[in-house]
């Protein structure tokens, strides 16, 4: 395994895009069959009512967006999720909830039976569920979980400006505690917050320092959602897209590198291009968690007029054995986890935040929509 120098990726990224395409394109034909793209259904196990204040998410309590919210889904619905996602050709499913944090309550318990009942199905199982302990990680690998997302979002610098509840270190620990119970990792970041090239040359740089390396990398082109902080960020070019993907593939070379949010934006063609620059996953399916995605069928479509097929579970590592263990909840139920607050204050997210709480107090005049594009 290389290790780069953020000097190197720097100057990787910058390469002309006709030459970094090659050498991504390359990179990739040494590592996976270039006509095999993994397919993932993202499911919201529980939407909404979140206590962070992540600029560019809509489930933030604090922001007034309109989605609708639910608390946990049954178990029963999430069988039904997986067996639909199964049959649409999806191998993984990847199961999101909108906590700060796991807890060890009847909550976690349930999400538990969840990853075991997804496992049984033959489904590699992925969840999102905030930041992590060691103990709880080691209780999801013995349900059967097979990887954890859980993203960098941006560089440790530009990080401040995005989120102020929760600490970057956190991230890389919770990260930490999911490799330290053999569960693969999934981080990756989002385009189009504000950052700067050297940001997303940071996130890189910090991900290929990992050790293992997460063994998915999510490339997210921002969704603007209207009531976020980050509504008026301006559309991530295609051609930043296609030059992250190929850097990302280069760097984390024998790494998934799944495109992601921001798909909708994208025309078959720069899709194809973002395949052709190393992308071999995606979400399928019509939501990522609250903001819109192709639906299956478009995506089956645009496989079959590139060749491209559907990548069969557990291709590039063993599935997961089941350890009753996991029912057993730790010590960590009678103690409060400590997770950091940084305390500072973001200037766009407390503008919104208050915007909201005059809204739902009836003081503040809804903006007038000039023309049909903008609703």
């Amino acid at each position: 395994m290389r290790t780069w120098t953020k000097e190197e990726i720097t100057e990787l990224y910058h390469k002309p895009l006709m030459e970094l395409l090659y050498e991504a394109a390359s990179v990739h034909r040494k590592n996976f069959d270039p006509l095999e793209v993994q397919v993932s259904t993202l499911v919201s196990i529980k939407t909404g009512n979140c206590a962070e204040d992540c600029g560019y998410c809509p489930q933030a309590a604090r922001y007034n967006t309109g989605i609708d919210t639910n608390e946990l889904m049954s178990l029963e619905e999430v069988i039904q999720k997986g067996k639909d996602a199964k049959a649409a050709g999806s191998s993984r499913v990847c199961m999101g909830a909108s906590w700060r944090n796991v807890k060890e309550d009847d909550d976690f318990d349930q999400v538990l039976e969840m990853v075991r009942s997804l496992n049984e199905m033959d489904l590699e199982v992925c969840c999102t569920l905030g930041m992590l302990t060691e103990n709880q990680a080691k209780r999801l690998a013995n349900a059967g979980l097979y990887a954890y997302n859980h993203n960098l979002d941006t560089s440790e610098e530009y990080y401040k400006e995005v989120i102020s509840t929760r600490g970057y270190e956190d991230r890389l620990n919770t990260i930490d505690n999911a490799s330290k119970a053999g569960i693969t990792v999934c981080s990756g970041g989002i385009l189009g917050m504000g950052e700067k090239d050297e940001d997303r040359i940071g996130m890189l740089y910090t991900l290929s320092l990992m050790n293992p390396r997460p063994a998915s990398v999510p490339i997210n082109a921002l969704v603007a959602v209207e009531g976020t902080p980050m509504e008026d960020q301006q559309e991530v070019s295609i051609w930043e897209m296609v030059r992250m993907i190929a850097t990302t593939r280069i760097v984390m070379d024998t790494s998934y590198v799944r495109l992601s949010a921001g798909r909708t934006q994208m025309t078959d063609e720069g899709q194809a291009l973002c395949f052709m620059a190393g992308a071999n996953s995606i979400f399928a399916g019509e939501k990522l968690l609250t903001t819109p995605n192709p639906e299956f069928v478009g995506d089956m479509a645009l496989f079959n007029n590139l060749g491209i097929k559907p990548m069969p579970a557990y291709k590039h590592g063993p599935k997961p054995q089941i350890n009753e263990a996991y029912k057993e909840r730790s010590e960590e139920a009678n103690e409060k986890i400590k997770w950091s607050r940084p305390g500072h204050k973001i200037e766009r997210n407390e503008a919104k935040k208050a915007e909201a709480k005059a809204s739902r107090k009836g003081e503040f005049e809804p903006r007038k929509v000039s023309s049909v594009e903008k609703i």
